[in-house]
Formats: C-alpha cells, structure tokens, sequence
C-alpha cells in the first residue's frame, strides 16, 4: 500500500501530467498520418526521454503509442487509408460506415472501445503480470508457427464472401513478403539483380499504396462522386451507451484476445486487431452485414487494438523480453533510466512499477478527450471538395512512405501497389489479406525454419509439445469446421433440380 501511495506521489506531479498531454498531442498527430506508425512515434521521442526523469520519461511513451493506435482509425473511417497496420484490419468495415453518413459512430467506436480495451488490458497488467509471462515465455517456434497459421487463417474469415479470392490474396502477400535477403538462408530471392529489392518490399508503402492510392485513382477514374462526405459529422459519443449494452460479449472477447496476442513476444496489436475481426466475422449471428457498415466487428477489433498494447508490457515488465517493436524500444529507455526490467523491478522497485500501471489507466483516460478533439479537427476533411483533398493525401502518402527508410525506391512501391490494387479491386479481389500475408510471411517462415532445425528435419516435432498441439488441433478444427460450414451454406442456397 505504500508502494501505491508513493506512486501516485510519482504520477501526480506536473512533469508528468505536462508531458503525457504533449506526448499525447503527438501520437495522435503521428498516428493520424499513414505512414507514421506508433513504432514511430516512440523513436522519435526517445531523444526527449534523455533529459526527462523515468516516470515522465516512460509516462510519454505510453500515451503517445496509446494515442497513435487509436488515431490510425481517423483516417482509415474517412478516407480509407489505415494509419497504422493495425487500422488496415477493419479499415473497409469503418469507411462503409462513413459512406453511409455514419462516419462519427465509426469514429465513436473507435475511440470508447479503443479506451475500454485499453484499461481491460491495464487491468491484466496489474492483476496477472508475473503467471501471464510464465506462460508467454513458454511458448517457443513450434507454438508461434501453428500461432502465425491461426492468424493467416483470419484471410479467409474477413473475405467469407469470396474465400477462394482471399486465399489467392493471401498467397500474393506470402510472395510479396519473401523478397529480398531477410530470411533464414540470407539468400537473395525475387530481387531481379535490383539492389534496391535486397532489403524487401516495405509493409507500410505497400499498404498506403494499396488503399490510399488505389482510391486516389477511384475517385479520378469514376464519374460517381460521393456526396455522404459533405456531411458534417455529429456527436462521436453519441449511441454508444446502446452499442456496449448490445455488444457486451464482443467486448469483452476483443479485450481479451488483444491482451492474450499482446503478451506473446513478437505478435502486438497488428495481429491481434487481424485476428479480433476475423473472430468477430466467423462468431457473429449476422455475419453477411459484415462489410457494409457494420458496428460489430470495429467493436471487437477496436478493443483488441488497445489491450494488446498493455499486454506486451507483460513480458517486457517481468523478463526484459520485447512483446512488440515497442516494447523494444521501450525495454532501452528503462535500463537508461535505472528501471531495469526483471522479476526483481517488484521487489526493488515496486513504487515504479506502479506509477507504470497508474500511467497506462489515466493515458487510456486521457485518450477520450484528445480524441475527440482530434476527430472534430479532422471532420473538417470532409467538408473540403474532393479534386483539392485528393491531391493533397497523395503528398502526404508520399512522405510517410519516404519517411520510413529515407528511399525514394519507397515512391514506386507505393505507387506500383496502388495501381495493382486498383486493377484487382475492380475485378473483385479483396487487398486485405495481401496486407495480411505480408505482415505475418516472414514470422511464417523464420519460426518454421527454426523449428525444422531444432527437431532435425522431424515434422511430428511441431506437435509434441502440449500448447503446440492443442494450438495445431485447434487450427485443424477452424479449418475442417470453416470448410464444412461452407459445404453447407451452398447446399442450402443451391437452387433445387427442375423436374
């Protein structure tokens, strides 16, 4: 008890209030611009955290990531162009909603959900740490490999509609995501003696260009301009007291997967939003309103999307082990400022430790606010005519791409993925699961690799180990089940034989 007490002395200080409202500022600023991703955000502000204290130092980390997750979504309702790769999951689910003038609900539920996930992981954090990172830290390449097919499984759950598109998809991002010299062999492949395809084909240009681009060259091509965006956006709040009542199990089963992928080391909260709309999709009683503008599947995503930001810090707090690239980042500021992670941080120093949860409950707090004002300054987008806005997303979907690895070989991907999305969304193709494929090709083979090494070739190996095969048992069971489902759902729509 004293520990808390003495933490809250910590937080409550205006060095720290000061620089959670600034980092705050900042990450919904950087997460509200595709290309700048959360990882981002925390970069730049480690040079701050040089001459702040530790509890102000980790403070603006926090709520910066925090802010940046949720404002990938800003853009993702209203232009359609995911700010952050985890917006991408439920990014064509929140600009339907827009298009059919509900764009402040999207928004709404963006934010509520996003801030309920947010403190659902908090909440873990504080009661749960040291047994949630026991079992994290069992969890070894057999376990992630059957983890990473579970996930690449959600491709043909978002696109139930056309699964045998969504797999072809799906099979173009695992190719996409093969390029270059980062694998295990370190063998170049697919790079054509191009130099600049040695270091692989970025995710963040090929994702900007496939939904940004691509509806930049839509609305240029088509004669059909959309006049939903002249609405003026009403009350974010509004509805959304109806929307926890109705959806109350959706919320709680986002919460608790985003927390659940958010503590295994390397999975974060692109994975968990994935997974989280693709459960919602599979498990809902009206999965055919899915894609048009409905509210449940932003529901369950939105609160995964939050919760597993706190559930990375689970293994990062407890053994020094990176849940996601920003923990990564995070795990150096904390030896830097003396706040050494370990099991020994709640015995040394359990006045830290606290400051640290009461730091995540009032950013997710924090997050309403800011929010909101960040969404009223951004609804005034819509009002501006599309011939001047258009140009101007293209500018900033140029330096967001250039800004990741300072390469202008970066413009043409962008722009090449843009067209090609284009060409396959007009005929049908879904691009989600191409985002998909390559954000989770690589985890895909590393982990199958390192497993084909350890077990000396053995195939049996991956299912030796019980979190292995009951996760293994548990994909089979989602396929042969996915697939019979669908056997079924034909046979029933099949029109009967004439007489």
């Amino acid at each position: 008890m004293d520990a808390a007490l003495l933490a809250l002395q910590l937080v409550a200080t205006p060095t720290v209030l000061i620089a959670m409202l600034l980092s705050g500022i900042f990450g919904m600023f950087v997460g509200a611009i595709p290309g700048l991703t959360a990882t981002m955000a925390t970069a730049l502000l480690v040079p701050i955290t040089f001459f702040l204290p530790p509890i102000p130092a980790v403070a603006a980390i926090v709520t910066a990531t925090a802010m940046a997750i949720f404002a990938g979504d800003i853009p993702g309702a209203l232009l359609r162009i995911p700010g952050t790769p985890a917006s991408a999951a439920y990014v064509d689910e929140s600009y339907a909603m827009t298009r059919k003038g509900h764009g402040e609900t999207a928004l709404g539920i963006g934010l509520v959900f996003s801030c309920i996930g947010g403190l659902f992981g908090t909440a873990v954090l504080i009661v749960a740490a040291p047994a949630l990172a026991e079992v994290a830290i069992k969890f070894s390449s057999f376990e992630y490999f059957w983890l990473v097919t579970l996930g690449l499984t959600c491709a043909v759950f978002i696109t139930s509609d056309t699964p045998l598109k969504g797999f072809v998809m799906l099979l173009l991002g695992l190719l996409v995501g093969c390029v270059g010299l980062d694998n295990p062999a370190g063998f170049p492949r697919f790079t054509f003696g191009v130099p600049d395809l040695l270091g692989g084909l970025s995710l963040i240009p090929a994702m900007i260009g496939m939904f940004a681009v691509s509806e930049i060259l839509r609305f240029t091509l088509t004669t059909d301009k959309i006049d939903a965006f002249r609405k003026q956006l009403g009350s974010v709040f509004s509805g959304m007291g109806a929307l926890m009542r109705k959806y109350p199990k959706q919320t709680l089963r986002g919460s608790a997967l985003g927390t659940a992928v958010g503590i295994l080391p390397g999975a974060g909260a692109d994975m968990a939003a994935w997974m989280s709309y693709a459960m919602s999709r599979k498990l809902s009683k009206e999965p055919e309103k899915f894609g048009t503008g409905h509210p449940e599947g932003l529901i369950e995503a939105g609160a995964a999307n939050n919760s597993a930001l706190a559930g990375a810090w689970v293994p990062a707090l407890v053994f020094g082990i990176p849940g996601d690239s920003i923990t990564a980042i995070v795990i150096g500021v904390l030896y830097m400022k003396n706040m050494n992670p370990g099991p020994t941080i709640f015995l040394n120093n359990p006045q830290n430790v606290y400051a640290v949860f009461i730091v995540f409950i009032l950013a997710n707090l924090l997050m309403l606010p800011l929010g909101w004002a960040c969404i009223k300054a951004s609804a005034r987008i819509l009002r501006m005519p599309r011939n001047v806005l258009m140009p101007m997303i293209l500018v900033f979907c140029m330096v967001g791409s250039f800004a990741i690895n300072n390469a202008l070989f970066d413009l043409w991907v962008l722009l090449g993925f843009g067209v090609a999305a284009w060409l396959l969304e007009e005929n049908g193709f879904p691009i989600a699961p191409t985002i998909l494929g390559i954000l989770l090709g690589k985890m895909l083979e590393e982990n199958f690799i390192t497993s084909m090494i350890k077990a000396d070739g053995r195939w049996l190996a991956f299912v030796e180990r019980p979190i292995a095969a009951g996760l293994a048992l548990f994909v089979v069971v989602v396929w042969v089940g996915s697939a019979a489902l669908a056997y079924r759902r034909k046979r029933l729509h099949r029109p009967p034989a004439p007489a």
